[in-house]
């Protein structure tokens, strides 16, 4: 009997042994891939759960205040036109070898932002413990936080001075700095000399800025 070949004449299957060992190959690669996508989101969130831990070791100290917020408008009972009363201030981040904070509120507009020519100073406390969360609002220094000791503003006195720009609109900065020491009794020190002890002591610091204009 004659047998005809023709070139669309279906092949022979493959052996069986053959077969087996490629469909293993196939269900061993699609096995791994599919550990790869499970596991992918893991380690994403993983990296994740780290980030803010890294982030939260790295965040600064903060000073803020509940009547103004930075760069804005002081309320003006915190001022010689109102009750002269303190802002209520809050700080965080307060590193944790810090020993004490200083708290400095000063004007460098004085007398005229268009042509400045001093420093006047509004309130200066040292001595702060680190412990204190803030200050209340129109604080007095019988109720400082135990330990906290007050330095001289430019009115020669101690305690808060309001602001009281004699023309324009002027920055009052509230400058916190977190110290790795205790300093001594100063006896009512002026900004400059509580400056001089602070010299290589500074470990961090913050400023929250208010804006006044006499009404």
């Amino acid at each position: 009997m004659i047998r005809w070949h023709f070139p669309f004449q279906r092949r022979r299957a493959l052996p069986k042994i053959m077969l087996i060992r490629l469909l293993a190959g196939v269900m061993t690669t699609m096995l791994a891939a599919s550990i790869s996508v499970a596991t992918e989101p893991d380690i994403l969130l993983s990296q994740k759960e780290r980030k803010p831990k890294k982030e939260a070791s790295r965040m600064s100290m903060t000073i803020t205040s509940s009547s103004f917020a930075n760069h804005g408008e002081i309320p003006i009972r915190h001022t010689c036109q109102g009750h002269d009363n303190s802002p209520e201030l809050f700080w965080d981040n307060i590193p944790e070898n810090a020993k004490s904070l200083v708290l400095i509120v000063d004007d460098p507009d004085a007398p005229d932002p268009a042509a400045p020519k001093l420093t006047w100073v509004h309130w200066v406390l040292y001595n702060i413990p680190p412990a204190a969360q803030g200050l209340p609002e129109g604080v007095a220094e019988a109720d400082l936080p135990i330990g906290t000791l007050g330095g001289l503003n430019d009115w020669q006195r101690t305690g808060y001075g309001g602001p009281c720009p004699p023309i324009g609109k002027h920055r009052y900065f509230h400058k916190l700095y977190a110290l790795d020491i205790m300093l001594p009794d100063l006896k009512h020190p002026t900004k400059a000399i509580l400056e001089q002890e602070m010299k290589g002591h500074v470990i961090a610091q913050s400023e929250l800025v208010g804006l006044y204009q006499k009404q």
